[in-house]
């Protein structure tokens, strides 16, 4: 049975839509309501009618009950011919046998007359109430009260009025049912498909993007949690779009310059290349030497260039299992690294034990292009201050310093001044190290130094 439910609602949720699967719920949910409250007022009503003649019987019994002398002409002061007309059958139990007041013959009696009002004559009990039904349709309502010794007032009333109120009570629950079910299913459908309305933009602005490759946002239109839905799927239709710009950038600014060094090497290469297959065209050693420092150099370059290319062009957040570090020793690993490079400058190092959690040759390679930034910037005999302290790291130089109009470019990709343009470099060094400071959480920022010179400060979460 639960195989055939599960088989079903899936063909359900395959073949229906969203709309009317919310509007069937609906109406199911309603229907059920409905149901329920109309059989709680067709049973109430239905007990509150039978207790209502219960009570009615009961009392014109036992006021007739109370009189010391109960004859075939009155009943409690009413005429049995009344009753009569009031549908009321009225008879008397005397031990084992009856007298029958308001019908002309005994046997009239008989089919309302039982063992339960014998009783009550008997004085086994005090009075009796129950239902009979007569002819095989007809029903009645009939009670039985102690008169005297060994006898019993019976008074008989039929419920074909209480019936035919219940009839018409059930058919107009039934009508006010079906009309509720129906109502709660064109609503359901109604309030379905106008509130998946902000759905149905989101799905067709997802099927554009997916057939255009077009990232425009769509209008947000009131602040529930469909409108936040719409303004989250604009924010990542926006974060796609600035994605797709950063890569189209990188992807131009990358061929620009990967252009230089690669027609520099294929000149220096056809300059080899003629001169071993003419003599006309030979070389001597030393245009021959400088020729292969000048490819050596360039392949070096290239290398680097392609290697900060890749680095850049990764997306992915921090690897999911960073291993702790000491940035100390970090800083003091790209220190000794870039004293080889630069041997007449002075780095003047001052470190504090700061423990990051991270990828450490990422953050050995970012220390590494902040100190060689320094370095290229500083005079000759010049000085390099190094102070790592809080998971601060300070590296500030005696250069000329950046100029205003260029601290806010100098972390982006491919960003050179006009005094960097004659230095080595592709300007992909600084913006390496923003997003490896980004990465670990932290940040990297570049101001001017109170006596000139630059100043790098990077700040890396972390602990003592």
């Amino acid at each position: 049975m639960s195989s055939v439910l599960t088989d079903a609602k899936s063909y359900l949720s395959a073949r229906l839509s969203l709309a009317a699967r919310v509007a069937i719920i609906t109406t199911v949910a309603v229907g059920l309501t409905l149901a329920a409250v109309s059989t709680i007022v067709y049973v109430t009503v239905r007990g509150e009618f039978e207790q209502s003649l219960d009570k009615s019987l009961l009392r014109r019994a036992n006021t007739a009950a109370t009189q010391t002398n109960i004859t075939e002409l009155t009943i409690a002061g009413t005429n049995t011919a009344a009753l009569v007309m009031a549908d009321i059958q009225v008879a008397v139990v005397r031990g084992g046998d009856f007298r029958v007041f308001s019908s002309p013959s005994a046997l009239d009696a008989k089919p309302y007359i039982g063992i339960h009002e014998r009783e009550v004559a008997l004085g086994y009990t005090n009075q009796s109430v129950r239902t009979v039904t007569l002819a095989g349709r007809e029903q009645y309502r009939v009670v039985a009260v102690k008169a005297g010794d060994g006898n019993a007032l019976v008074l008989a009333q039929s419920l074909e009025s209480a019936q035919r109120a219940l009839a018409r009570l059930y058919l107009v629950l039934w009508l006010a049912s079906a009309a509720g079910v129906a109502v709660a299913g064109v609503t359901g459908w109604l309030v379905a498909t106008r509130g998946l309305r902000p759905v149905r933009r989101l799905t067709e602005a997802a099927e554009r993007v997916a057939r255009t490759e077009e990232l425009t946002p769509i209008p947000v239109s009131g602040a529930d949690e469909l409108a936040r839905l719409t303004t989250s799927f604009n924010s990542m239709l926006l974060a796609l779009d600035a994605s797709q710009t950063r890569q189209r950038q990188l992807v131009a600014d990358a061929g620009h310059e990967l252009r230089t060094p690669l027609t520099s090497l294929r000149t220096n290469i056809e300059l080899l290349s003629q001169s071993s297959q003419s003599s006309d065209r030979k070389l001597s050693a030393r245009q021959s030497n400088e020729i292969m420092t000048d490819v050596q150099a360039q392949l070096s370059e290239l290398t680097t260039l392609v290697g900060d290319l890749v680095e850049l062009a990764r997306e992915e957040p921090l690897r999911r299992d960073p291993e702790p570090a000491d940035l100390a020793a970090i800083v003091e690993s790209a220190v000794d690294r870039v004293r080889l490079r630069a041997p007449g400058l002075t780095i003047d190092v001052t470190c504090d034990h700061w423990l990051v959690v991270g990828e450490p040759h990422m953050l050995e390679r970012a220390v590494t292009n902040i100190l060689d930034n320094a370095v290229k910037w500083s005079p000759p005999l010049g000085t390099v201050r190094v102070v790592l302290a809080d998971g601060v790291l300070t590296v500030a130089d005696e250069g000329p310093g950046i100029r205003d109009s260029d601290l806010p470019h100098i972390f982006d990709r491919f960003y050179r001044s006009p005094e960097a343009r004659t230095l080595p470099g592709s300007g992909l060094g600084l913006s390496i190290v923003r997003r490896t400071a980004e990465r670990h959480g932290g940040t990297i920022e570049a101001t001017r130094g109170p006596d000139g010179g630059t100043i790098m400060t990077m700040k890396l979460p972390g602990s003592t």
